[in-house]
């Protein structure tokens, strides 16, 4: 199996390079709106909202900024197959403007954007961002009537493009059993708040590059991709910043297109790009090391599980875990510029299993590969 992922320096809001409905996921995190961070890119690509900043007029900015991200969601809507998902990772902010704090609701001004363009909000979910600082708490320390709760979550939030995405023909409906997850999984995933999630430290070689880029951890790209996809799926991230969507489909053996307006980010995509086989290797060896434990504790309480998944022979709680199984990245190839082709293994790995007892897992050896199946973006 080879998936084939591109990135293109452009601007968003006209992604005339993809066609329309030819990606199946868009998961990404924009720019916030009226986070002082992100004040330069949104004057640069619309002058009136410096204008408006400088006047104090907040929610005149708050408005401008989010009509450049309209564009976006315009095409975003364009470029998504019927019954696709789009999942936003964005944030509140909170700001004083003109001597008047406030908080700038940007999780409900994109809500209300794409139910204008017709897509169907899902149950979203609240990811907690826990932090420990001292200065957290914000106004008038412990006299009251001046000061204000503190913002420590961001949004997911959910939309789907029409009805129920139907899996036509045998290849897309293995492909779809193949990627089930583990029920324990599903049960951690489909909470509609995620404390388990941690920020990411901007680990960019510049100070200036770190400034510009607002990545996500990658565990919440890969976990997104993993619900709301199935293997061989294309997944668009507009906001790419330095690939963490990218990276994360390469993970799950998604194809995927990536849209960025910094071409400094580049070296540091390609760079990343080589670590992505040992790096999923041990994402994914972590998730089925955490089902045997699982299934091992199910076991010590006497409640064993009931089904046996069929390519690891271990068990599972459902049926629909039978034919669940994880393609292995083993090599990357970069053809030109901002193109990636992954090459996978779907052997399970020698020595993590052991007749199907979770309770005896040993540390994973390399598999050998498996014939591969093309099925390439490209």
């Amino acid at each position: 199996m080879e998936t084939g992922h591109h990135i293109w320096f452009a601007d968003s809001r006209e992604m005339d390079f993809l066609a329309d409905q030819s990606v199946e996921l868009v998961v990404t995190s924009p720019p916030y709106p009226m986070i002082g961070m992100w004040d330069e890119t949104f004057s640069h690509l619309e002058p009136a909202v410096a204008q408006s900043l400088e006047a104090g007029n907040g929610w005149g900015a708050f408005e401008q900024m989010h009509q450049v991200l309209d564009s976006v969601w315009q095409e975003v809507c364009r470029v998504l197959a019927p019954g696709g998902f789009a999942c936003i990772n964005i944030g509140d902010a909170v700001r004083k403007i003109s001597d008047i704090f406030s908080l700038y609701p940007n999780h409900s001004r994109i809500m209300q954007a794409f139910i204008t363009l017709g897509m169907y909000p899902l149950p979203a979910v609240l990811w907690r961002k826990q932090t420990n600082a001292p200065n957290k708490f914000m106004g008038s320390g412990m006299l009251p009537a001046g000061a204000y709760v503190t913002l420590e979550h961001e949004y997911v939030l959910i939309f789907r493009k029409g009805a129920k995405r139907d899996f036509n023909g045998a290849d897309q409906r293995l492909y779809r059993q193949q990627s089930a997850y583990f029920w324990e999984e599903r049960n951690q995933w489909f909470s509609d708040i995620w404390f388990d999630l941690k920020g990411t430290r901007q680990d960019l070689v510049e100070k200036n590059l770190r400034k510009r880029s607002g990545a996500f951890p990658f565990a919440l790209p890969y976990r997104l991709i993993s619900m709301y996809s199935v293997a061989g799926d294309t997944v668009l991230d507009p906001f790419a910043g330095t690939g963490t969507t990218l990276f994360a489909a390469m993970a799950a053996a998604r194809n995927s297109a990536g849209v960025e307006m910094e071409k400094d980010f580049y070296p540091v995509m390609e760079k990343k790009s080589r670590e992505i086989p040992d790096f999923a290797r041990q994402v994914i060896d972590d998730r089925l090391r955490a089902h045997m434990d699982f299934a091992a504790a199910k076991k010590a309480d006497g409640k064993p599980l009931k089904y046996m998944n069929a390519h690891y022979g271990f068990p599972v709680m459902t049926r629909q875990e039978n034919t669940l199984r994880f393609f292995y990245p083993h090599k990357v190839h970069v053809p030109e510029p901002g193109r990636f082709v992954v090459g996978y293994n779907d052997a399970p790995p020698a020595g993590l299993f052991n007749g199907g007892h979770a309770e005896s897992a040993q540390t994973p050896e390399k598999p050998e590969p498996s014939a591969p199946v093309q099925k390439s973006l490209f």
